[in-house]
């Protein structure tokens, strides 16, 4: 299994020498994309109705479980990167801890799987689970992960986001009473803060 990881990840890991423009296209895929699932659920909070609302937490919670998992694993059996190993060329960046599964795309991965098994957000869940590829093709690009730490970070992220549809009916309904009492306290300090200081 090793090898095969390793000849996979040679293929598809960049030259000595890659293009400009590949290099900031893997870049801009490998560290900035990741932005949007956050700014992705907090839009969807603020603007959405109760149904996406509850959309948005499940897929908080599957993000969580998923990566609390992904820390377990990392520490409980840790693989070095490819760049530890001393293996292609690395171009980006990055602490030497575990290589797997990819904590980034175990973040994607969960958030996208969480809405396409539910009704509210399905359409979103399907493109952003195939959006990720490419920023799973940039890490690898790039150095800093092996093929597989992708496939375990996809199996993590379909079995979190498993667990969080199947046990939302347990705590979806007061995770959503707390978090809005939550919003709603802040906002009513915030609004009394500001009349005060006027």
């Amino acid at each position: 299994m090793d090898a095969l990881n390793n000849t996979i990840f040679l293929w598809l890991n960049a030259p000595a020498m890659p293009t400009a423009l590949s290099l900031t296209t893997a870049r801009i895929l490998a560290e900035y994309l990741i932005a949007l699932i956050p700014l992705l659920l907090i839009a969807g909070w603020i603007f959405g109705g109760v149904r996406l609302r509850k959309a948005v937490l499940e897929a908080a919670v599957a993000s969580l479980l998923g990566l609390s998992i992904s820390m377990v694993i990392g520490w409980v059996w840790p693989q070095p990167r490819p760049f530890m190993l001393g293996i292609g060329h690395n171009f980006l960046a990055h602490l030497a801890d575990a290589s797997f599964p990819s904590d980034h795309l175990t973040l994607w991965w969960s958030v996208a799987s969480s809405f396409w098994l539910g009704r509210t957000m399905r359409i979103w869940g399907k493109v952003l689970c195939v959006a990720g590829l490419p920023i799973a093709w940039a890490r690898i690009y790039l150095g800093v992960h092996f093929p597989f730490d992708m496939l375990g970070a996809a199996v993590l992220a379909w079995f979190s986001a498993w667990i969080a549809y199947r046990l939302a009916w347990r705590y979806l309904p007061p995770m959503y009473g707390v978090v809005l009492a939550v919003q709603c306290s802040v906002f009513d300090w915030c609004s009394g803060h500001g009349r005060l200081t006027k």
